[in-house]
């Protein structure tokens, strides 16, 4: 078992099929459907250090082929993009019974975990779509692709005091480009693609709701004569918090099969009518969770023991719910830290080294 994330590779290739991200484009980025799609491998770790073969990398259909050879000077960002998103899950889920875990024994990143069509299957496409759109957008507006750059279109008229200038972040290209890798293989006419499109679009749609105006003043003096201002991301830490309140938040579907022209075709509707239907912002799912409290390998869960919990926490991070009322253990570690720092002109900082006593507390 691996809690990190080196061997994320290519989050939408093989969602479940797993082998390394940075490693290989996520192998195809999304291929197989994030619960069926986020693949990365051993295979693919020289992705970003050497130059890409899109042949070479297993899992990706025609389309994701022809997409990864048209702009194979942006797929290491797209493989970036992958690797912060499951970064930010793990931040986000770090004090819950399911703490975004990944495995690297095994061709699925998460393991059986994303096989069904749960809350945390929809937060994962989500936040990984995000990631490759705003690792993507970052990389073109910092100049490391030729084929893309700065937004200079939809800006409307400078407000008062200010006028356009800097390189605002052409998010639709980054959108773009997750899009067409992450929904490749969401093409079938069955309730899970249309849950992974969905979802894959809501984080998508996070950043372009989160973006802001950042200005920078010019003038003599530190004043403020002159006022340029650009379109710009959040911080990645602000997309998984939104991304987060909409997983807490998710609306419950059930589906429905209806015979069209091409056959039979499966769609999404809300469980409960007197609920507010789902947006295109808000994250959908239509399977229950498991519960995380033990290991079961067909579901993917570790359980929760040896868990560290917070003993004062009333929360889900608590010792009760975190250890599933099987109570916790206590010890104390010794931690060497600094302490007692003092500034010294000019120009640094001098500090002695103390040990403090913590208690620990786990999960029986």
């Amino acid at each position: 078992m691996h809690r990190g994330t080196e061997n994320v590779g290519f989050l939408f290739p093989f969602l479940d099929s797993g082998k390394k991200v940075k490693a290989s484009l996520t192998a195809s980025l999304f291929p197989c459907a994030f619960s069926r799609s986020l693949a990365i491998g051993h295979q693919y770790s020289s992705l970003g250090t050497q130059p890409i073969l899109c042949g070479s990398i297993p899992g990706l259909v025609p389309k994701q082929l022809r997409f990864c050879r048209n702009y194979v000077e942006i797929m290491p960002s797209v493989a970036e993009g992958v690797k912060i998103g499951i970064q930010e899950c793990q931040h986000q889920f770090r004090g819950r019974r399911w703490n975004c875990t990944t495995v690297n024994d095994s061709l699925a990143i998460f393991g059986p975990v994303l096989d069904k069509a749960t809350r945390e299957s929809a937060f994962v496409h989500a936040i990984a779509s995000a990631g490759v759109a705003f690792a993507v957008t970052r990389s073109c507006a910092e100049g490391s692709a030729t084929i893309c750059g700065c937004d200079t279109r939809h800006k409307g008229s400078p407000g008062e005091g200010w006028k356009w200038g800097g390189c605002s972040e052409d998010v639709e290209f980054g959108s773009m480009v997750s899009r067409e890798f992450a929904d490749a293989r969401e093409n079938r006419p069955d309730a899970r693609s249309a849950m992974n499109r969905h979802n894959n679009e809501a984080g998508r749609t996070s950043i372009i709701e989160l973006m802001h105006l950042k200005c920078k003043c010019h003038g003599l003096s530190g004043s403020c004569e002159v006022k340029t201002c650009w379109w710009s991301q959040p911080d990645f830490r602000v997309i998984g918090d939104y991304l987060k309140d909409k997983y807490d938040s998710a609306s419950e579907m059930v589906v429905e099969k209806h015979r069209e022209s091409r056959g039979w075709v499966e769609t999404l509707r809300p469980k409960y009518n007197f609920f507010k239907a789902p947006t295109e912002k808000d994250l959908v799912y239509y399977e229950n969770s498991p519960n995380f409290c033990e290991p079961n390998p067909e579901t993917g869960s570790f359980g929760t023991r040896d868990r560290i919990c917070n003993v004062t926490s009333h929360g889900i991070d608590g010792c009760d719910l975190l250890c599933c009322g099987r109570g916790h253990n206590t010890r104390t570690e010794k931690r060497k830290e600094k302490c007692h720092c003092i500034f010294h002109w000019c120009c640094y900082v001098r500090c002695q080294e103390c040990i403090r006593v913590y208690d620990v507390h786990t999960c029986k």
